[in-house]
């Protein structure tokens, strides 16, 4: 980290040691003894002080299913502004479902309207974007209905494609555990978000693994041609060049849970893993970690893995014979609220069907009579606008 980065950080630090009080003294009298050995130690003393009443929490929600309980249908869905209302989110709530994930950019808590926050060691616009979806109806109507997993991408994390190199990120952690109530779980026991639930008997068993791309991401290469197709914002990191996307200690965890007994399993990435003809965030801007996930899927021989994402603003479903040992499958649901545009020329060689860029949300829905996992991108009525169905033996299930 650069000299100035580090003096602005320590003196963020300081300022708020000496700032933050209560009836007129400290509520931090000690955190900097002993003397602290760099400024983000100093920053996480006082995040760590913090008390956790102060953050935001979710309405209460619904318990998670049994690990024997039978998953049949998922919800699927990401970007959803707090700031607006979601019609979308309203219609998913009438929806039926075992479980519904919630994979990213839930809240834009890096942003007040259209103008980006930065350099906000407190994260008070993160703090206050999460307290505004706690009060929004068609959230709550969700939380009350539905057992959720949850991701985080860029804008819930605190800084708009951001990675390991965010300074705030140990607060941002914490403020998306409390709210989401992870901070008693497991997840809230490591760095970073990163967390697995299984679900079913032998036969009927269903893993959902929740990555965190975002607290260990190295930086992505800054595009030569800014807003070319394909070149929008970042081009892929050659080879040579030191590039990661989960950190070593999430790498060697998600290797030990694509270990795990399952029949069908769901990698929940914030960010596409399949797509590589643009140049927005996705796995593809790391080529080699991209093929490091399909390899580990291949060592490890997990069959039934499907991928769902979110950020792009826009809805996708993908498939490729061959990726894996079997047929590679992609659910990219996004967004809730947050669309830019009516149609999309994308078109990369995996993907089934045009995009879907209006509101949109996904539904996961698996026959375990029939042997098939359907793929389904609905629209804000809920109807279908895109679908796949994948049978088991298209992805290594028996």
């Amino acid at each position: 980290m650069a000299v100035r980065a580090v003096t602005g950080l320590l003196a963020g630090a300081l300022m708020l040691s000496a700032c933050v009080t209560q009836e007129g003294g400290s509520v931090l009298p000690n955190i900097f003894e002993p003397a602290p050995k760099s400024a983000v130690e100093a920053l996480n003393r006082y995040y760590d002080d913090v008390p956790a009443s102060s953050l935001p929490r979710a309405p209460e929600g619904v318990a998670l299913p049994g690990e024997d309980a039978v998953i049949s249908r998922i919800l699927v869905a990401s970007c959803n502004d707090e700031e607006l209302e979601s019609p979308t989110l309203a219609q998913l709530a009438s929806e039926e479902a075992d479980l519904f994930l919630m994979i990213g950019d839930n809240v834009y808590g890096d942003r007040d309207g259209r103008a980006y926050s930065v350099n906000e060691p407190e994260l008070d616009e993160l703090r206050e974007s999460f307290a505004e979806l706690a009060t929004r109806k068609e959230f709550i109507a969700a939380r009350e209905k539905f057992p959720m997993m949850v991701a985080w991408d860029d804008h819930d994390y605190g800084a708009n494609d951001s990675g390991k190199n965010f300074p705030f990120k140990a607060f941002a952690e914490r403020i998306h555990e409390t709210f989401w109530g992870l901070d008693g779980e497991d997840v809230g026991q490591w760095p970073g978000t990163y967390y697995a639930r299984s679900f079913g008997p032998e036969g009927q068993r269903v893993q959902v693994i929740v990555l965190d791309t975002r607290f260990f991401r190295s930086d992505l290469t800054p595009t030569d041609e800014y807003g070319a197709p394909g070149k929008e914002r970042y081009i892929p990191t050659p080879a040579d060049e030191p590039q990661d996307m989960l950190g070593t200690e999430q790498w060697t965890w998600l290797e030990n849970r694509l270990q795990d007994p399952a029949d069908i399993r769901f990698i929940v990435s914030s960010i596409q893993v399949m797509p590589t003809v643009h140049g927005w965030e996705a796995w593809s801007t790391m080529p080699v970690e991209r093929q490091r996930l399909f390899d580990l899927v291949k060592s490890t021989e997990a069959g039934g893995v499907v991928f769902l994402s979110g950020d792009r603003h826009s809805g996708f479903v993908y498939e490729e014979r061959g990726a894996l040992p079997y047929s590679a499958n992609e659910l990219t649901a996004s967004s809730l609220n947050l669309s830019f545009a009516t149609e999309s020329d994308e078109r990369d060689a995996r993907q089934i069907g045009a995009a879907f860029p209006p509101e949109n949300y996904g539904a996961v829905e698996i026959d375990w009579a029939g042997k098939t996992v359907s793929l389904i991108l609905k629209d804000g009525d809920g109807e279908t606008a895109r679908r796949n169905d994948i049978a088991f033996s298209d992805i290594g299930v028996d």
